[in-house]
């Protein structure tokens, strides 16, 4: 064999192996979302993407589009929907009036901890109580943050009164009412657009758990911290409805264990964990931390904050949509995911 059949023999062999990797998965799936990929949040997606195609054989393979980069935040849904994306994890809320009573579990005293919440929605879910509400994708799981606190750049917010024209932002209209009532000016926004608003001055704090100050780098603006677990905030890892459909039962199978409470509680252990460091940071830098006594329970935040349940509930009842029975349920399920 002369030495140029030699080479492209060779070459041959080197584009095979390389196509063989490539395109050994009878399924790629898209997976997009809007934490940086340097967040503890991405890696948690990444070890669920690991177990599934070990588990599959490496027959599925994921390929994540991380930061907004195949679809902003608020699109996140729709772009599975309609299968720009394969998969996401993405906000309910950024979508709003999409997911009413999934967001009864954003109200303040729902949960203390993203375990606590993502049990409570992940158990609401599996009880059909929220489930109508994805009909148009294919849910893997559900989970929530840690409890969502306030968080300023230039002042201590010690009661409602100090609120008073600050501009916060908010995840979600829900959030928004509970601010609005405190005497806050809410603005609505996804959290990758958080750290430019505020180094920026277009907002003057954030209402995020202890793992957005961290994963968005907001430790670095923000020194005044209360701690009240104002909210816990839902999220979905969903799935292209075509595309779970179109695979043969095994490979169903490998995606429906890993999907569920399991998953669930796996991911909302990582946003606990980062609730930790997220503060433990923000401790070490001396930044300013105030904890309400009591919590939403405080006597000063209490009467809002349970106007503001009152008027959320008494909005989807009047819709005719069975918020209180969700909301009653999500109460009890609080008690026993503990």
């Amino acid at each position: 064999m002369n030495k140029f059949s030699m080479f492209a023999t060779a070459t041959l062999l080197t584009v095979g192996s390389l196509t063989s990797s490539v395109f050994a998965a009878d399924y790629n799936l898209k997976f997009a979302h809007f934490w940086p990929s340097s967040s503890g949040v991405h890696t948690g997606f990444e070890t669920w993407a690991e177990s599934l195609e070990k588990a599959s054989d490496g027959r599925i393979s994921v390929e994540f589009y991380p930061a907004q980069t195949l679809a902003k935040a608020p699109k996140s849904y729709d772009a599975v929907k309609n299968r720009i994306a394969d998969i996401t994890a993405t906000v309910q809320g950024y979508s709003a009036n999409r997911f009413p009573l999934t967001q009864v579990v954003e109200l303040p005293g729902v949960a203390s901890s993203a375990a606590q919440g993502s049990c409570v929605i992940q158990s609401l879910y599996d009880e059909s109580l929220i489930s109508k509400e994805y009909d148009d994708t294919h849910v893997l799981f559900l989970f929530t943050h840690g409890p969502g606190d306030i968080h300023t750049k230039d002042k201590a917010i010690e009661t409602p009164a100090d609120l008073a024209g600050l501009k916060v932002r908010r995840p979600t209209t829900v959030v928004a009412e509970m601010l609005e009532g405190l005497g806050a000016q809410p603005v609505g926004m996804p959290a990758p657009n958080t750290y430019p608003s505020l180094q920026r001055g277009v907002i003057d704090g954030v209402a995020m758990p202890w793992e957005a100050m961290k994963s968005f780098r907001l430790n670095e603006l923000a020194t005044f911290h209360t701690e009240l677990g104002l909210y816990t905030l839902s999220f979905v890892v969903t799935m292209n409805k075509d595309i779970y459909n179109s695979m043969p039962d095994d490979l169903k199978a490998v995606v429906d264990t890993h999907s569920g409470m399991d998953w669930a509680q796996k991911q909302a252990l990582v946003f606990d964990d980062l609730d930790t460091l997220g503060r433990e940071e923000a401790v070490k830098a001396g930044h300013s931390i105030i904890t309400l006594e009591g919590g939403v329970n405080n006597p000063a935040w209490k009467p809002v904050l349970e106007t503001a349940t009152n008027n959320y509930l008494g909005a989807l009842e009047d819709k005719g949509m069975p918020a209180r029975k969700v909301y009653d349920r999500a109460m009890e399920l609080s008690k026993t995911c503990l």
